[in-house]
């Protein structure tokens, strides 16, 4: 039984795959000089945090029906260092690096840096992922999770133009949430917070504060919110590992 019912979260997990890959096909052909290439880019990134749910779903498939394996575990990685590792990458490169070169051997944009900018991207997430399999905390992540560093990049043409940020701070940002992913900051695992709040004892305040996130949500443009929930959580490791070091100094 157990392994008739690994296709159901190994199916998911190849959803995933698929839409990291649809992401990056939708990108390949546009220029920014484009005039649908914002939409272009934004429907992209839709694609990635659609591929995250999935990500998110075959785990605890896996988990509820009890066929986890260690193929369902290897998949996985493959898939997430497709859609959260490559894709996003994909996705800076033509929105913010595909015009960054260097003028080398007296020949004009003669370098690719831009490249190798977003090349970091796939970099930190296949080192991250390999050292989740190697070893890892079950209560907790040793660095940013994949998945969340792919929404981070899949949200931004949501909630900005490519007109509106300067290069300059777009390879800030996307260096910056790469390294978090290869990073030593701990940050929770979201499964295990959510069912402290949803035990019995909060089912009360955590229903309270669904409802108030839906009709937020609802009210609201949903890209902001989202950006906002993912923000919270990358900064949450950052002012753990501050506290931390405050705390650790003053002993």
């Amino acid at each position: 039984m157990k392994l008739k019912l690994t296709w159901i979260p190994n199916t998911l997990t190849l959803g995933n795959l698929t839409l990291g890959f649809v992401s990056m096909l939708l990108v390949a052909d546009t220029n920014p000089s484009q005039a649908n290439s914002h939409e272009l880019y934004s429907l992209a990134g839709v694609f990635i945090i659609l591929a995250a749910l999935f990500d998110g779903f075959d785990g605890m498939a896996a988990r509820a029906l009890n066929c986890t394996s260690e193929l369902g575990a290897d998949l996985d990685s493959l898939a997430d260092l497709t859609t959260f590792g490559i894709a996003p990458g994909f996705l800076s490169y033509k929105m913010f690096f595909y015009d960054i070169k260097l003028d080398i051997f007296d020949k004009p944009d003669y370098f690719p840096l831009g490249m190798f900018i977003a090349a970091l991207y796939p970099i930190c997430a296949a080192y991250r992922l390999a050292r989740f399999n190697v070893a890892h905390d079950p209560k907790s992540f040793n660095g940013l999770p994949s998945p969340v560093a792919g929404v981070v990049i899949g949200i931004f043409p949501l909630v900005f133009s490519v007109s509106q940020v300067p290069v300059w701070i777009a390879v800030v940002f996307f260096v910056f949430t790469a390294l978090l992913m290869v990073s030593t900051l701990r940050y929770s695992k979201p499964q295990v917070a959510i069912r402290g709040l949803f035990s019995w004892k909060k089912l009360g305040i955590s229903l309270l504060g669904l409802g108030l996130l839906l009709l937020a949500i609802g009210f609201y443009r949903w890209p902001y919110v989202m950006y906002g929930a993912v923000g919270f959580y990358v900064f949450s490791g950052i002012v753990s590992f501050l506290i931390q070091t405050i705390q650790d100094y003053r002993v």
